[in-house]
């Protein structure tokens, strides 16, 4: 059996010289790889006990609904701006190179719910400490944060200390 490492691709100087970008879409386009990463990454947060499930379009997605669905829970979107048709709360933060804004339904958290968040990638976790604000400002609990990938080198964990953060593979470099 492979180990869900060997499913990633790593690409060298992409998108510049001296990045390895690593290609979660080779894992999603192999059923065994798929298979791997949602049931390793729910390991990882069995022993939490939380009430729904939210990812990030659109990775978040693809891993998060599995696991809500096989933990019998609900799965609530976090999308870019102006994706969402009802009335939504919105955080901005900041990027590499600008800024982005996303929305979650205003009644997609309830106060007191326990929130598993579940995304593809922490980097520097600008992205995933966005999400955290977005749900505690409905009044929920950010009880655990899980991701295939982390890259360690970026530093994203330091941005969460506090919050239980578990990622399916550690790349330690950027």
């Amino acid at each position: 059996m492979k180990k869900l490492e060997e499913y990633v691709v790593s690409i060298p100087d992409f998108p510049e010289p001296g990045i390895i970008f690593r290609d979660v879409t080779s894992v999603l386009q192999d059923a065994e790889g798929l298979r791997l990463a949602i049931d390793t990454m729910q390991e990882k947060v069995r022993d939490l006990e939380y009430d729904v499930v939210a990812g990030p379009e659109s990775r978040g997605f693809i891993f998060g609904t599995p696991i809500a669905y096989n933990n019998k829970k609900s799965f609530v979107l976090i999308r870019k701006a102006g994706k969402l048709p009802r009335e939504t709360v919105s955080v901005s933060y900041e990027l590499e190179y600008g800024s982005a804004v996303i929305e979650m339904h205003k009644d997609s958290i309830r106060p007191g719910q326990r929130v598993l968040i579940v995304d593809d990638l922490i980097a520097t976790g600008g992205t995933t400490e966005a999400m955290v604000k977005l749900i505690e400002s409905l009044g929920g609990v950010v009880v655990g944060i899980v991701v295939l990938m982390e890259l360690a080198g970026l530093k994203g964990r330091e941005k969460l200390s506090g919050y239980r953060l578990e990622s399916a593979i550690c790349y330690e470099g950027k």
